[in-house]
């Protein structure tokens, strides 16, 4: 595989700007003059939308601005390009971010697409959840797969730890996931129980199922919200996480509700979506969904109104984290954040305190009634 020296980045067929090495380690980024005239920044903090070069730091992200590097799989997906390039006389340590990205060309999370594309031979058909259950589980114990071309199709450029694909149902583009090594075979209904219960909660998610196994109890999924159909066309939707805005590893627990507050009031300038992540994070704590980490939040450009709001919640299960705290503390509490932490962080950022008490009941009583078998393993 030739080493990629530059790459031209693209949204909706508009060519947003470039990226070029730098110093053989740095992935040096600035817009292009069209997109300067009509486009928006990609990314608010770190590439403020003016005419000049800008220049990453070498981490945490390998010498990436955090929302390309947005665009990479992680865990899962990182497993399976590997596989792939190995499967191919390459060595996975020999590449760069740059050449990762051109892998991932059009397939990635979100709206940005990266050229050069650089392609492996791929073929088409609808997968047998049973069967990709049963390949993903071979490459967990052993790295090798029957039929890892299908797989890397399915899933290369998916992240988060436990397998999944990116598929196509009913015209829709959904994730399916499936069991990791440590999980239970049953967490696909335990991952879809929590999904209803969310909703419950008056938590915006997208539409979710479990889809139907022969060896478990289900697979599963959730319908992508970073894909959506205006006017009968499909487009694609320009994301980042809160990893990628703020320049952050998520593999360190370094952030607090009371900044993400602050964060989503800043970005998107809506009240509304400050009551969106308090829901979130109350559900997050009577939960005990403590792998809240910052790639587990995320903002969606809207394009036609020209504003950014906060991604519908994903990812929500039983979990631990690093220590078996939350990796996003509760007003200073990751260990064991209490009534008094969360209302503290409405304080903070301006809610009004009856209001704030009384969804944060509602909320502890509605996960208590509906996943009472989970919580009983805390």
């Amino acid at each position: 595989m030739q080493k990629t020296e530059k790459l031209q980045v693209f949204y909706k067929n508009k060519k947003v700007g470039t990226m070029a090495l730098y110093k053989n380690a740095l992935a040096a980024f600035a817009y292009d003059e069209e997109w300067m005239a009509e486009g928006f920044s990609i990314s608010p903090f770190s590439l403020p939308l003016r005419s000049q070069v800008f220049v990453p730091k070498a981490e945490p992200f390998g010498g990436l601005f955090g929302v390309f590097a947005d665009s990479l799989p992680d865990g899962w997906g990182r497993l399976l390009v590997d596989r792939m390039l190995l499967k191919n006389g390459i060595d996975p340590g020999s590449i760069g971010n740059l050449e990762r990205l051109s892998i991932v060309g059009s397939s990635g999370m979100g709206a940005l697409r990266y050229e050069p594309e650089h392609t492996f031979e791929k073929k088409e058909g609808v997968p047998d959840l049973d069967r990709i259950a049963a390949e993903c589980a071979a490459v967990l114990q052993s790295g090798h797969a029957d039929d890892l071309d299908e797989l890397f199709r399915l899933g290369g450029s998916s992240g988060g730890a436990r397998p999944k694909i990116l598929t196509q149902i009913d015209d829709a583009d959904w994730i399916v996931k499936f069991p990791s090594g440590s999980d239970s075979k049953e967490i696909g209904l335990q991952e879809y129980e929590y999904s209803i219960c969310a909703k419950a909660c008056g938590i915006e998610m997208t539409e979710t199922r479990l889809f139907p196994s022969a060896c478990c109890a289900g697979y599963f999924g959730v319908k992508r919200f970073d894909r959506q159909t205006v006017n009968g066309k499909k487009e694609k939707v320009h994301m980042v996480s809160v990893a990628g805005l703020l320049e952050t590893s998520h593999r360190i627990p370094n952030l607090d509700y009371d900044l993400l507050m602050k964060l989503t009031l800043s970005l998107t300038r809506d009240f509304s979506e400050i009551e969106k992540l308090y829901r979130i994070m109350c559900f997050n704590v009577f939960a005990h969904n403590r792998d809240d980490h910052s790639r587990n939040f995320s903002y969606l450009f809207d394009a036609g109104q020209r504003r950014w709001q906060l991604a519908p919640a994903y990812d929500l299960t039983f979990s631990y984290s690093l220590g078996g705290e939350h990796a996003t503390s509760v007003h200073g509490n990751g260990k064991n954040p209490a009534m008094a932490d969360i209302l503290a962080v409405a304080g903070e950022i301006g809610m009004e305190l009856q209001k704030a008490k009384r969804i944060a009941e509602e909320i502890r009583e509605c996960v208590n009634a509906k996943l009472k078998k989970y919580l009983k393993a805390k």
